[in-house]
């Protein structure tokens, strides 16, 4: 039985509690919060026998094996580093931090504990990417020329999850006082891993621009500044040769939430989606490439990051996506935003 400690207590932690109570060969032993009303009443949905109110109060117990940090993005640092100094498995929601050098420091005290360690990049869950990512590495499009993707959401003008000018759990997002790195950091590192996952390479140059718009008078509604971008525009270039474009934004009206990439190879192309909240994959390659005919691939299931996190666990073996990936990740993110300050688009990763 593998032992699982959950530190916050919002949203995504709900998500994460949901996915491990489903599972035979897992318990949730402990929960971490300051908010000692949340935490229990947390701690009372999902029966979790242990609650403590912080990260050290956990650790000097210990009575753990693994652990989801599900806090929000500027402590992930501060409260991850006990973790594995600890010996802990550790399951970090995105962005891995919210620097490189942050988010290096956490990928190198990984490797060196020997742990277990993954980002929760969700959209590894999605069938239509991992298939896409496979057919790339067996070589079925040839060598990746070019790109385009997107992540697209509207709830800057619709509430399909919430009236972002009344509720902490959006207004937040906005302000980089309150930790945000808009756009760019939200779903910016979830389109960048889409992409260049699926391409089989990592990133080598960028070049952004990103935007705030006008949101509320003075930019400004109770205690947040609402400073942090809402659209964002990147050219990226792969260590492989491929170039293309990402795009994403807050604005997107008729998106709820979708992401979109197209990969074009020297011998075929492939096109996946998550959209309404289902994957597909279509695949021209072969004879089809002469008519530009797109033809369905069927789906496959794949395992969740947080049952393979749980298998690495018991089999002792190493998981993906991991720190390093999310340090190389946030490099991106970082040089994204010298980018967008500079006269100089371009910018080395």
């Amino acid at each position: 039985m593998i032992r699982v400690l959950i530190i916050g207590t919002g949203a995504m932690a709900h998500d994460h509690a949901k996915a491990f109570v489903a599972m035979d060969d897992v318990q949730i032993v402990g929960g971490v919060d300051p908010n000692a009303e949340a935490l229990a009443a947390f701690n009372q949905e999902f029966h979790i026998p242990h609650a403590f109110s912080s990260v050290s109060d956990a650790v000097a117990w210990g009575a753990f094996d693994a652990v989801s940090n599900v806090t929000p993005d500027g402590i992930h640092h501060r409260t991850t580093m006990p973790l594995l100094a600890a010996g802990k498995h550790v399951l970090c929601e995105k962005p891995l931090a919210t620097n490189h050098a942050d988010a290096l420091d956490m990928a190198a005290a990984a490797q060196a504990a020997g742990v277990v360690n993954m980002v929760n990049l969700t959209y590894r869950n999605v069938p239509a990417l991992m298939q896409a990512a496979q057919l790339v590495q067996d070589g079925q499009i040839g060598a990746v020329r070019h790109f385009e993707a997107s992540y697209l959401q509207s709830w800057l003008t619709q509430d399909h999850w919430g009236d972002w000018r009344t509720e902490d759990a959006w207004l937040w997002r906005l302000s980089s006082e309150h930790g945000s790195l808009g756009v760019l950091g939200d779903v910016g590192v979830h389109i960048l891993d889409f992409a260049s996952f699926a391409a089989g390479s990592e990133a080598e140059r960028v070049s952004c621009r990103l935007k705030t718009f006008d949101k509320a008078k003075g930019g400004k509604i109770g205690a947040y500044t609402l400073d942090a971008n809402d659209s964002m525009a990147m050219h990226l270039s792969l260590k492989n040769g491929a170039i293309g474009v990402i795009h994403a934004s807050r604005f997107a009206s008729g998106h709820i939430n979708d992401l979109r990439l197209r990969l074009y190879g020297t011998k075929g192309g492939l096109d996946v989606r998550f959209e309404g909240f289902q994957s597909s994959l279509s695949l021209c390659a072969g004879a089809d490439l002469q008519q530009a005919k797109w033809t369905p691939v069927a789906p496959v299931p794949v395992l969740t990051n947080y049952r393979r996190f749980i298998e690495a666990i018991k089999a002792s073996t190493h998981a993906t996506p991991d720190f390093a990936r999310g340090a190389a990740l946030q490099r991106v993110l970082d040089q994204s935003v010298v980018s967008d300050a500079s006269e100089a688009l371009d910018q080395k990763v």
